[in-house]
């Protein structure tokens, strides 16, 4: 009786033993004694133990980091350039069997490729063409990864770090720029004010009594400080009159 309840524990045992669950965003491949047989799909499914063994593969959108590369650019500039890697697998099989951990490959050639494209043009175009730096990058990684089952959907450069001098005159250019900006529009207010004031002394030349309006106005700005005591030099009747006819 014992023997047959040790029995029965072990078939138990060995066939819980064989349970594996494959969740939806996984595939998992199968191998009976280290021979590749199938890629499973998601759900309940069963292996014999000590025969057979599964390897999951995840098929999500997976993000690699490039760490920081040293590169000298085309104009002698060294700098720091990292980035990041987007790619999906789209064949499981194809990503174990034809390449020993892809996720260390793709980051090596990521790395490669940021260094040669980066290198062949000058700072001013890295800082100012991200996004298609990366392109280039992409362009050049997907090739090597398309046997291997794996999609490159894109790269992406985070961060350029230059030296201390080169960041110095950066911001001088910066500020002589911004400078030379300003005295640009300070100019052109200047001269929209002379324009301005040329049309009010024609206008006034072809109507004497404007400058009494003038002064009327100016008389009212003075005494609303109520602290000042006006003295006219002059009577208002000597003020230019339109003489009638003209």
């Amino acid at each position: 009786m014992n023997s047959q309840l040790l029995f029965i524990v072990l078939v138990v045992v060995f066939l819980l033993s064989g349970i594996r669950i494959i969740f939806e965003y996984k595939r998992a491949l199968k191998f009976r004694f280290g021979k590749f047989i199938k890629t499973l799909q998601p759900g309940f499914k069963w292996i014999i133990p000590f025969i057979e063994t599964i390897q999951v593969v995840d098929i999500r959108v997976i993000t690699i980091n490039v760490v920081s590369q040293e590169v000298m650019t085309e104009d002698n500039v060294p700098c720091s350039i990292d980035g990041v890697v987007f790619f999906k697998i789209h064949n499981p099989e194809k990503a174990v069997l034809e390449v020993e951990e892809f996720k260390f490959a793709i980051t090596q050639l990521s790395q490669a490729a940021l260094r040669d494209v980066c290198g062949k043009v000058e700072l001013d175009t890295i800082l100012s063409k991200r996004e298609e730096m990366g392109k280039n990058i992409k362009s050049i990684v997907e090739v090597e990864t398309k046997g291997w089952g794996i999609e490159i959907i894109d790269v992406k450069i985070k961060d350029i770090q230059l030296p201390e001098n080169m960041k110095r005159m950066m911001a001088n250019q910066a500020e002589a720029e911004r400078s030379r900006r300003a005295r640009i529009i300070l100019a052109l207010a200047e001269e929209q004010a002379a324009g301005k004031l040329l049309e009010a002394g024609k206008l006034i030349d072809q109507s004497p009594s404007a400058i009494k309006l003038r002064l009327y106005q100016t008389l009212s700005n003075i005494a609303a400080e109520k602290n000042s005591t006006i003295l006219f030099p002059f009577p208002e009747e000597v003020l230019p009159r339109k003489t009638e006819g003209k």
